[in-house]
């Protein structure tokens, strides 16, 4: 039988998004010890308290029915330092998803840029979603919000960005440089 410290990728339980156990690979990740983290909120992991907030209501409202739910998202490491990460996550209780679930994390190559201080925390969200490739249709459903806000919030995006379409969007988007802090 396995332990979560045995596994080589980053794992966390947590129970109603407190962190009951993680492994070392986790840990280090964030650029903490194991037992600075068991019993944290994973609040202390965001860059802000309002991601965590908007992360939790996307997840709520996706990952019931035991479903594996994933997205990608901006973290924070332990000397404030931000990076992207892919987050996979798994509920053991259908009915209540934050009550007993499990969550692998995966850093990822995208580069977190100052340039994006110009979209909302939303904005990102969404166009992490584009940068996926799902449709104005999915990331409505995904983010409970109508179609037409979605496709507001991405008109918004490309005259922020003076992009002319999504490709240029995404394309800005996966290419920023690295945050020089």
């Amino acid at each position: 039988m396995f332990l979560l410290d045995d596994m080589p990728v980053p794992l966390v339980h947590a129970t109603y998004r407190i962190i009951r156990d993680c492994n070392s690979a986790f840990a280090e990740l964030f650029g903490y010890a194991t037992d600075e983290l068991v019993g944290q909120s994973f609040s202390r992991l965001y860059p802000q308290i309002t991601d965590f907030i908007r992360t939790g209501k996307l997840w709520q409202s996706q990952l019931g029915g035991g479903k594996t739910y994933y997205d990608e998202r901006i973290m924070a490491g332990s000397h404030g330092l931000q990076f992207w990460c892919r987050v996979n996550g798994r509920s053991a209780n259908a009915g209540d998803p934050f009550a007993d679930a499990i969550y692998c994390f995966q850093t990822m190559e995208r580069p977190v840029a100052a340039e994006l201080e110009i979209l909302t925390g939303r904005q990102k969200q969404i166009l992490t979603m584009i940068a996926q490739g799902k449709t104005n249709a999915n990331i409505a459903l995904e983010t409970n919000l109508s179609r037409r806000t979605v496709e507001s919030h991405r008109a918004r995006m490309l005259k922020a960005t003076g992009m002319k379409n999504s490709t240029e969007l995404v394309a800005w988007f996966s290419s920023r440089p690295a945050r020089k802090d």
